[in-house]
């Protein structure tokens, strides 16, 4: 810690997540988080309509996810000086901010910043807003980008396993180019949310080298070239110099110093220094205390993004993305993910369960996943007679395709709902082995899973990932971890630490090994696993299997249009 520094002085955190907004005030010297509040976004995510602006009520299409970027500054105003508050400290003691996002979550912007959404002439279009990372109606653009690297041999695409995802940032804008092109052309810049934040913070635009690297495609200094990008689509050729190349900043780095308005949102001292932006995942390697090469970072919510840092540069079939210094300076940074697992449990919940189970459960006065758990837990490995394959929300790692579709096997007249609870359970964890095995294949090592997230407190499930993965699973200690990881870059930002690993190994931790794979459960899911993969390549491959996904999908769509179309259509003359 540097001797410059006073004993008692803090950073703030603030983890913007897909619902909410966490900030949290940790304790420069040991990481004690001392205050915490949460902000819900008042708009929440607009999936089935615009919830706000001129166009009320405007049904959206499949697959849409747009939030309001005002919801975000309120996380500043509202939940940063109730967590100083609760913290009980003197604001003056604050020495930096650091900020999370989830990624790609992206937004057309003026240029002083503005959101178009905010603008009187685009709060009406649903392309103004922002889109959040779970929107995946750009797979068509993500189709072509992919197809189109393919084929030319594009350098980049190895570096993102051969296919990027319509998660990401080229997906998106040419999704608005091609759907909207009057807001593509009053875009000045597409913004990451993770780099808006910081702007909004210290009044300066600077690009995050993580979101650069994993969402936008920037690989050895450059994005794709005009050349590539004229060839998706004419209009496209100048996106890169005229919207999207600005400065890059390093993790950890200083974006700015915080501004007189941002302090009054606040309540912090002006000037104080300002992290560069980050995305969720990333950060939360470093409050797990798990930068180094072979711990691989599971971030389970409502998805799961795994995180690993390497002294080795390889191409993993189907990663999300492997950037030089993408989580950590020095060493290459690897990410994959899973597009859906907390969303996939709460989906079951709320609408696959009995009546009765709910009725049990209140009784009882627990959760209908606890009830669901521990009915699950009694059962044997496999008795259930089940194999799910774990795409609800489509596939992110290793097949890259959101237009695939969960499958379940094997359910009779005698499944009960816990049998499917817990093979969904299991599917999420075979996805994850699925991920691991990629990169152990292309000679990755991952030695040992770190957890962290809102599902590490379900003891059932970690134990069923032990299991499955065969590896030891350890634990992070915070229940804050996104908030705990800004709130350690913040501190890297003001000089307190040198780098992000010794601010980790100070600040964060885990619990080593919290959950060991036993011999017996780890063999009979093998038995399972090898159906889980059959079924995965013959669903998600190139074949009859993927073909049919594809083809439900595009009926679902079709219909959904037509669907749409008729609730546009004006009333016949005389109608009521």
């Amino acid at each position: 810690m540097s001797q410059t520094l006073a004993k008692d002085q803090y950073v703030v955190g603030v983890d913007y997540g897909t619902l909410s907004g966490r900030a949290v005030v940790v304790r420069v010297e040991d990481g004690a988080e001392v205050g915490t509040a949460v902000h819900e976004y008042p708009h929440a995510v607009m999936e089935r309509a615009l919830t706000t602006g001129p166009a009320t009520g405007r049904p959206l299409p499949a697959d849409w996810a747009l939030q309001v970027p005002h919801d975000y500054v309120e996380v500043l105003q509202v939940a940063v000086p109730r967590a100083v508050a609760e913290a009980g400290i003197d604001p003056a003691d604050v020495i930096g901010i650091g900020t999370d996002f989830t990624a790609c979550t992206v937004l057309p912007v003026a240029d002083d910043g503005t959101p178009l959404s905010e603008l009187d002439e685009w709060s009406g279009r649903p392309h103004a807003y922002t889109k959040l990372w779970k929107h995946h109606a750009a797979q068509p653009q993500a189709d072509r980008i992919n197809a189109l690297a393919t084929e030319r041999g594009e350098p980049w695409i190895g570096r993102y396993g051969g296919r990027i995802s319509s998660e990401w940032e080229l997906a998106k804008a040419l999704q608005v180019l091609e759907e909207d092109p009057e807001v593509f052309a009053a875009t000045h810049r597409f913004v990451e949310a993770a780099d808006w934040i910081v702007w909004q913070l210290c009044g300066r635009y600077v690009r995050d080298a993580c979101t650069a690297g994993y969402k936008a495609v920037y690989q050895d200094g450059s994005y794709p070239s005009a050349d590539y990008l004229a060839a998706l689509n004419p209009g496209f050729r100048d996106f890169v110099v005229t919207k999207l190349e600005q400065e890059i900043g390093e993790l950890g780095a200083p974006a700015g110093r915080l501004t007189a308005q941002a302090a009054a949102w606040t309540g912090l001292p002006e000037g104080i220094v300002v992290a560069v932006g980050n995305v969720d995942a990333h950060v939360t390697a470093a409050a797990a205390d798990a930068c180094a090469p072979g711990q691989m970072t599971a971030i389970m919510g409502t998805s799961t993004c795994h995180v690993m840092s390497s002294d080795r540069l390889a191409e993993v079939p189907g990663m999300c993305g492997v950037v030089d210094g993408g989580i950590v300076s020095g060493l290459w940074g690897y990410e994959a993910g899973q597009s859906g697992v907390g969303d996939i449990f709460g989906w079951f919940v709320d609408t696959s369960v009995p009546a009765s189970y709910a009725d049990r459960a209140r009784t009882e006065g627990r959760s209908v996943h606890e009830l669901l758990s521990e009915l699950a837990a009694a059962e044997e490995v496999g008795a259930h007679g089940l194999v799910v394959l774990d795409w609800h929300s489509g596939n992110r790692s290793v097949l890259v395709d959101h237009e695939l579709s969960a499958v379940v096997v094997g359910q009779t007249l005698a499944t009960r709902p816990e049998d499917t609870y817990r093979a969904l359970l299991e599917a999420t964890a075979f996805g994850t082995r699925t991920i691991v095995e990629a990169f152990q294949a292309a000679g990755v090592p991952v030695d040992e899973l770190v957890v962290a997230g809102g599902l590490l407190k379900n003891a059932f499930l970690m134990q069923l990932y032990a299991d499955i993965t065969r590896l030891p699973l350890s634990t992070i200690t915070s229940t804050q971890g996104p908030a705990l990881g800004s709130a350690i870059h913040a501190a890297v930002a003001a000089g307190a630490y040198p780098d992000v690993p010794t601010a980790g190994s100070a600040m964060g931790g885990r619990t080593v090994a919290a959950y060991l794979p036993r011999e017996e459960q780890s063999r009979r899911y093998d038995a399972l696993f090898a159906e889980y993969r059959a079924l995965h390549d013959h669903f998600g491959r190139p074949g009859p299997g993927r073909d049919t996904m594809h083809r439900l999908r595009r009926i679902r769509r079709e219909a959904q249009q037509a669907a749409l179309a008729t609730s546009r259509a004006p009333s016949p003359a005389g109608a009521r």
